[in-house]
């Protein structure tokens, strides 16, 4: 870290002081929580028996608004979503409800296979209860669509970060040939999402953003986290993000089990459809994930990501043996050999 860089959070360390004070925190202890993938940092504040947190969120890179509106809506449908205390949106702070410390992934760490199901189960619930609401009513104002531009955008973070990392240096980005024809065979299998009937999609659902939430019941339970980038697209998207976890292996039966779940509680749904949806887009999250991790190393030097490309790559072949990914498989084959693929950035 630089001087400058040091300047810059002493800076912001002294605008946070004046917005705790503003808004009733003036002396709350604060212990940072662990970083994540994002630009967000928080903090739990504790004062006076009191408790909540603090998002520290600095725009441009990312916007407290989304949050906020995305956690009144899922509030206002019976979701656990983080209360909003307080917001400035021109510095990036917030200061939210803090619901604990348990985790799904910090429970998994330490639990036996039946507290597993049980967390998936209710993992599965809330999405049930979700996309059982109908869409005019689920959506929050001004939600984007998953199209098929955006889901290219992302897949495209593989060629734009991890071809290079793999096959030579930043200055050798793949030609534009290799290029188009992995734009192309994406767009081809996008194709196959149409028909699947939208609903919100949370985006990064998954157990580091799932946790319990102590004394309250039913889909309640479930306090819900990282949901800012929230749009409107296919179910199939979150259910594969909990199942397909890049950072966390899931055992077959399991999936199995939380898939049948979700489809039984859906009985209109036409499951080879829904099927081929949840392989197209696990397969463009994983190529996306796969981006980001070596964007994290290379970019933002949190290497530690890298550990998780070996399952992200096995996921991501496992997608691409679905026939709805013949065209995107054929892409592989051709620009990407096995060998290739699972390297560290």
């Amino acid at each position: 870290m630089t001087e400058r860089d040091v300047y810059k959070m002493t800076q912001r360390d002294a605008v946070i002081d004046g917005f705790l004070a503003d808004h009733g925190w003036k002396g709350a202890k604060r212990a940072r929580l662990p970083a994540d993938a994002s630009f967000r940092r928080y903090e739990r504040l504790s004062l006076g028996g009191r408790n909540a947190m603090l998002m520290d969120a600095p725009p441009p890179r990312e916007n407290v608004d989304a949050f906020v509106a995305v956690a009144r809506h899922l509030k206002s449908l019976g979701f656990s979503a983080p209360d909003i205390f307080a917001k400035d949106k021109s510095n990036g702070f917030l200061i939210i409800e803090d619901l604990g410390d348990e985790t799904f992934t910090q429970l998994l760490a330490s639990s036996k296979d039946a507290a597993e199901t049980e967390l998936y189960q209710l993992g599965v619930d809330v999405l049930i209860a979700l996309h059982g609401i109908e869409p005019a009513r689920v959506m929050p104002p001004g939600i984007e669509e998953y199209d098929a531009g955006k889901l290219l955008g992302e897949a495209l973070l593989l060629v734009d970060w991890t071809w290079p990392a793999v096959f030579g240096d930043d200055a050798a980005p793949a030609s534009d040939a290799v290029r188009d024809a992995y734009r192309d065979a994406w767009l081809a299998v996008f194709a196959g999402l149409d028909g699947q009937p939208p609903t919100l999609v949370l985006r990064d659902y998954h157990v580091d953003n799932l946790m319990i939430v102590n004394g309250r019941h039913g889909i309640a339970r479930c306090g819900l986290l990282d949901f800012q980038d929230a749009v409107r697209g296919p179910g199939a998207y979150d259910l594969m993000s909990l199942l397909e976890d890049a950072r966390r292996d899931v055992g077959d039966d399991l999936k199995a089990a939380m898939m049948e779940r979700y489809l039984n509680a859906f009985p209109a749904i036409e499951r080879p459809g829904f099927e081929a949806a949840f392989a197209i887009l696990a397969a463009q999250r994983h190529a996306k994930v796969i981006g980001i991790f070596t964007r994290l190393s290379r970019r933002d030097a949190k290497p530690d990501y890298l550990a998780h490309l070996p399952r992200v790559w096995r996921l991501l072949e496992n997608a691409l043996a679905d026939p709805a990914l013949a065209p995107v498989a054929a892409w592989f084959d051709a620009h990407f050999p096995p060998d290739k693929r699972g390297l560290s950035a």
